[in-house]
């Protein structure tokens, strides 16, 4: 007729409840001496319960929402910015009027050609971008591996050289109207062989795969012996529009080689790295030569006549700077 203890005592016991049911209240034996105990139990438990279900809200409470943290990266970016700025102003305006604007060309010339492929890889991420956007599958088109970069990765790429790049033209202008010549000239060597050890690191970071892609195409190019794929032609076509920063670049790490750098000595004409060498037209005509052996080769594959109209314009383009570098006349500052 009556229950017993056991069973009074196994309806009120914690460990049969499922986590997170209410418990059940009785008023069977309240107020007894009995049931203190097992009101003990389960208070205690009902409240841990309800602290470990509020330690992860107050866990995600205390982490920065991903708009702070974008604000507080472009608050940043706008001081470095402007600190560049006012450092690189200054440091013009400590120079001569008659040593200002032969100095400024030949910091530029310097920096030229790496700020000019910052932006091309800012251009490029916003392709990848368009393409993401319009589902176009540009990684079989390009006949990219599972491991190419997507767009936040070449913008995050874009960025550093935007920030590393100007940073060190700012340090270069400041230590040359400080005085200190030697430093000054050292800032765009360091920066050259950065880049260059950053191409061909042998290691899987900084984007192994992608590095090792870019290498090979650009040796494909270089060497066309086998068939043409869709990266060679779209890669050498984008390097013909470059030939003004080949020959930027030829010229800064002339001056680099035979230390000319934070001098005005390659501006006299008859000058190593000057205006009038002749591996200026060379440089300049290299991506054309290139350009010219593959539809060469695509012609031989295919038999298509498009590509012998195409290989012609090349040979026109590459005439006419064969032509500068058999007279050794022509004056490329400005063009």
């Amino acid at each position: 007729m009556f229950e017993s203890q056991t069973a009074i005592a196994s309806s009120h016991s914690p460990h049969l409840r499922k986590p997170g049911s209410k418990s059940v209240s009785s008023d069977l034996g309240a107020g007894e001496p009995g049931n203190s105990v097992q009101e003990g139990y389960v208070f205690p438990l009902t409240v841990g319960e309800m602290k470990a279900s509020n330690s992860p809200m107050h866990t995600t409470s205390i982490m920065p929402s991903p708009i702070f943290l974008w604000r507080f990266k472009v608050i940043w970016f706008l001081i470095w910015a402007f600190t560049c700025c006012k450092i690189g102003w200054d440091s013009v305006m400590r120079m001569s009027a008659d040593l200002r604007d032969l100095f400024l060309y030949e910091a530029f010339l310097y920096y030229n050609p790496l700020l000019l492929v910052t932006m091309m890889v800012w251009l490029w991420g916003v392709c990848l971008w368009v393409f993401s956007q319009s589902t176009i599958n540009y990684a079989k088109i390009f006949d990219l591996d599972s491991n190419h970069l997507t767009h936040r990765e070449i913008w995050k790429s874009s960025i550093w050289m935007t920030v590393i790049v100007p940073t060190s033209m700012t340090a270069y202008l400041y230590l040359y109207s400080h005085g200190e010549v030697a430093l000054a000239a050292s800032q765009p060597v360091i920066l050259y062989v950065a880049v260059a050890l950053v191409l061909i690191f042998p290691f899987d970071i900084f984007y192994f795969s992608s590095r090792y892609f870019l290498l090979r195409t650009l040796w494909r190019i270089a060497l066309p012996l086998q068939p043409i794929s869709f990266p060679d032609f779209f890669l050498a076509d984008i390097l013909t529009s470059m030939a003004k920063v080949f020959s930027d670049l030829e010229r800064s790490v002339c001056r680099m080689v035979h230390r000319q750098v934070a001098t005005i000595a390659w501006f006299e004409a008859d000058s190593v790295c000057g205006s009038h060498s002749v591996a200026i037209p060379l440089v300049l005509v290299i991506p054309y030569i290139w350009r010219l052996l593959q539809c060469l080769r695509q012609y031989k594959d295919t038999k298509e006549k498009p590509t012998l109209s195409n290989g012609g314009h090349m040979f026109i383009v590459a005439s006419g700077f064969f032509q500068v570098l058999s007279t050794h006349s022509t004056h490329f500052i400005g063009t």
